[in-house]
């Protein structure tokens, strides 16, 4: 398995800083520290603040579980952030997203969803992933469901999780044993076309 570029700090020789971020961390929801929190340790105070909004976002959003994956899951296929994308497939496919939508996403295929909530977080997501950027279709659809609490949520989700895979890649994370290898991290990043998605023109 790949090195990652920088120490990635060992519990037994962590300063008294870095324990307390990673045993909040390890008694919190995640039950482990692994991904970019591994490379935030090297500052912890800025650790802390990490995990506090990362709690926030994965684990008390206003929108279903199963939609904020979704949205994960895009922000990772489209930086190809290999860990980000393993790891959060499977919390995916455990909230219900369909396995032949996460395959699309993880193929660069548009996905063809039976539900327009997931439609409307994809179209939003991809969006913003490309420009930078909602249009306006898009954005409306997806505050029109949830509210203003739910569409500040979402891009506030898909900025973090954005964080996450540049932190993943810069560093060169590895995966954690046992898990296997989904996507090329070194990979261009993936920019699908946006066609045959409801709410988006051909």
């Amino acid at each position: 398995m790949a090195e990652a570029r920088i120490p990635l700090p060992d519990p037994d020789s962590m300063t008294p800083e870095q324990r307390a971020v990673y045993d909040t961390v390890v008694s919190g929801p995640r039950g482990a520290v692994i991904g970019p929190l591994r490379a935030a340790l090297h500052s912890p105070e800025l650790a802390d603040r990490w995990q506090r909004l990362g709690e926030i976002l994965r684990y008390r959003l206003t929108l279903p579980k199963r939609l904020g994956e979704l949205a994960i899951l895009v922000t990772a296929r489209r930086w190809n952030a290999e860990l980000e994308w393993v790891v959060h497939a499977e919390a995916a496919l455990a909230a219900g997203l369909a396995p032949a939508v996460v395959e699309a996403i993880l193929d660069g295929r548009p996905p063809r969803f039976s539900d327009p909530d997931e439609a409307e977080v994809y179209v939003f997501v991809r969006e913003l992933q490309l420009s930078g950027r909602v249009g306006d279709p898009a954005y409306e659809a997806v505050r029109s469901r949830w509210g203003e609490r739910g569409v500040v949520e979402l891009t506030a989700l898909t900025g973090y999780y954005t964080m996450v895979a540049m932190t993943l890649n810069a560093h060169r994370i590895p995966l954690p044993d046992g898990l296997a290898a989904a996507i090329h991290p070194d990979g261009e990043p993936l920019v699908p076309s946006l066609s045959g998605i409801p709410g988006v023109p051909a």
